[in-house]
This record gives structure tokens, C-alpha cells and sequence, in this order.
């Protein structure tokens, strides 16, 4: 039987300081698993790690930056992995930082702040699109959705 995960996160990180919102896209590295695509930060939930903590975390890591706010986005990533036979379940966290200075590690060779037209243009995969625009969507015209599902 198919197993269903929770065992990794999306997190859209946006800089708030201009006109429209600014969203970082992360090229991956040569070296890394789906080599050369633009992403948001992604991380893998560690054993007793709530999915908020592997946001936070991956953030820093992938990118050196701190959270301003965080909050939960209103739907659920999903992907079927066959050779592991497991439906995979991926929450979304968007993130407000403050600084537009990012610290690459050896996941990524690359970045850029983008409107949202560019990021959505920029990424691979279909659900990570739907989540950047929900995130955007709580940002830019819903107000108290935003302010229901804040984390911190």
C-alpha cells in the first residue's frame, strides 16, 4: 500500500521594503539532486522537527537570513514518488525578511529577487507556482487571512 509523508517543507521568502513584494528564487547547484532549477527554499523535516522549525531553519541555512514574520500558506504541495511508493504531502510557509544580502550554501549557485511574474516563470514545478501565488495572494488582498495564519 502507498504510504502518504510529511517529510519535507516549501517556503516562499519575500522582501517587503519596495513598491511590490520582492520573492527570492534559488538556482540549485550542479552537484545537487534536480541540478540547475530555480526553486524556493526546500528542506527536509528532521526527526521531532515541527514543519515551521524546518522553514526557519532551512532559511538560514540555504541563505543566511532571518525571519521577520512568518505565516502559513492555505494549501498543501503534493507529489507521487514511485520508486518510493509513498504520496509525499508538502506544507508551504511564507517568510518576510528584512535584507536582500543572501549567504548561498553549496545546495545553490545562485539567486535573484523577482516579481512575481519572473518567480513564477522561474520555477519547475507546477505546486510550488500554486503556492507562490497563494502567498502573494495573502500579501497583496487578504489581510485577515494574513493575519490568522501568522506563526509568530
Amino acid at each position: 500500500m502507498t504510504d502518504i509523508v510529511v517529510r519535507v517543507i516549501d517556503c516562499h521568502i519575500v522582501y517587503l521594503g519596495e513598491n511590490e513584494p520582492k520573492f527570492l528564487m534559488l538556482k540549485r547547484s550542479q552537484q545537487k539532486i534536480y541540478p540547475g532549477i530555480w526553486q524556493c527554499v526546500t528542506g527536509k523535516i528532521k526527526p521531532r522537527e515541527k514543519p515551521i522549525e524546518t522553514a526557519i531553519r532551512e532559511l538560514t541555512e540555504e541563505t543566511g537570513l532571518s525571519p521577520v514574520n512568518t505565516w502559513t500558506v492555505d494549501q498543501v504541495n503534493n507529489f507521487y514518488e514511485s520508486k518510493a511508493d509513498r504520496m509525499n504531502l508538502i506544507p508551504i510557509f511564507g517568510v518576510e525578511v528584512d535584507s536582500l544580502i543572501v549567504k548561498l550554501s553549496d545546495e545553490h549557485c545562485d539567486y535573484k529577487w523577482c516579481g512575481l511574474d519572473e518567480a513564477i516563470s522561474l520555477f519547475t514545478w507546477t505546486q510550488q507556482k500554486n503556492g507562490l501565488l497563494a502567498f502573494h495572494e495573502m500579501l497583496t488582498s487578504q489581510a485577515e487571512k494574513l493575519s490568522l495564519l501568522k506563526n509568530n
